[in-house]
């Protein structure tokens, strides 16, 4: 299966992936750094969950 047909999370995954490597940023980094992203991510979705809507 080609990306193309992937998912766009699946493609931003990947991309991140190959951004991360070709940078050799290192793993314990990256993975401290995507639980900031994640809780970041997650305030913001909640965020935007509880605006009222028109």
């Amino acid at each position: 299966m080609a990306l193309e047909d992937e998912s766009p999370e699946v493609k931003l995954a990947v991309d991140l992936i190959m951004l991360l490597e070709s940078n050799d940023v290192e793993p314990e980094l990256v993975l401290a750094a995507l639980e900031i992203v994640k809780k970041d991510y997650q305030r913001k979705h909640r965020r935007d969950e509880d605006k009222p809507s028109c």
